[in-house]
């Protein structure tokens, strides 16, 4: 009878222990899960030269300045390149946490740009699992520079001064250290110089970030040009350099062939030679401002 009892007991018990487990796993079914999505895959809206997949946060304004200064091949009479400089003055705002706008002016070619990218989606992991970010980016570009022209009554039409970029920009944060991105482009000129000079250039951006310590990390992007799209003296951008975060500021130091500052330059107009000591060095500086009464509170 001992024996009996103890045996109806033992399976009163585990039968409802296995009534629980069942309870607690249907419990969790219905659970709502959720979404952790990625941040900080780079910590700026640049990479170097060209844009990361990163935005702004919804009413935020980013006031940068980009600086290059001449080619290191200059030598010492131009103190390496320090006498001359190449600067491109910029507002970035976020109208949504999804949409970033953007003007510059340059004193390169003297010319003026503006931008806009949107995030179509964010890397995540959880109840929606996403393995990139994706950013579309479209900017227009103008050349103000004086023209000289044959004849004094010549004229030159405005349209011919526009330059239309766009990019699909696709990133992914590997692991707390490192991230990298593609990025495939189309740069559309109005005019070229030469007939055999095709007005539409697709090139594809590879870039990638590597990070050092909390606030320092290792930055490189590259742009090659698909063959014969440009003049035999044109050559690939490369950039490469460090970003370092001091607060509400990321300070960028970086070394490039490149000489402008926004696309259609350093894609479609770099000539500089790393082999031949072409290389400007140069920096940008990023202070953001928060219009956003919510969070300052």
């Amino acid at each position: 009878m001992k024996k009996l009892l103890a045996l109806l007991l033992f399976g009163v018990v585990y039968g409802a222990t296995a009534q629980d487990d069942d309870l607690l796993k249907l419990l969790d079914q219905e659970k709502p899960q959720e979404t952790n999505y990625t941040i900080a895959t780079f910590k700026s809206t640049r990479i170097i030269n060209g844009h990361s997949v990163e935005g702004m946060a919804a009413k935020h304004l980013d006031f940068r300045i980009s600086h290059r200064f001449g080619q290191l091949s200059d030598g010492a009479y131009n103190l390496w390149g320090l006498d001359q400089a190449y600067i491109r003055i910029a507002l970035e705002y976020g109208l949504t946490n999804r949409i970033l706008v953007g003007v510059g002016r340059s004193n390169y070619q003297k010319a003026y740009d503006g931008f806009m990218k949107v995030k179509l989606l964010r890397q995540s992991t959880g109840k929606v699992t996403m393995p990139v970010s994706v950013s579309l980016f479209g900017s227009v570009a103008v050349n103000t520079l004086r023209m000289n022209l044959p004849t004094p009554d010549a004229t030159f039409a405005f349209s011919n001064r526009l330059v239309y970029t766009t990019q699909l920009l696709v990133a992914r944060k590997l692991n707390e250290r490192f991230s990298v991105q593609l990025t495939p482009t189309w740069v559309h000129r109005n005019y070229v110089e030469t007939s055999p000079e095709p007005h539409d250039v697709f090139a594809l951006g590879i870039g990638g970030r590597v990070k050092i310590s909390k606030r320092v990390a290792f930055n490189i992007d590259y742009y090659h040009v698909f063959s014969e799209q440009l003049m035999k003296t044109n050559t690939n951008s490369l950039a490469m350099g460090f970003d370092i975060e001091t607060g509400g500021h990321v300070f960028q130091l970086q070394f490039t062939n490149s000489t402008g500052m926004i696309e259609k330059t350093f894609i479609t107009e770099t000539t500089g030679d790393w082999g031949k000591g072409n290389i400007h060095y140069g920096f940008n500086i990023s202070r953001t401002f928060s219009f956003d009464r919510k969070r300052a509170k």
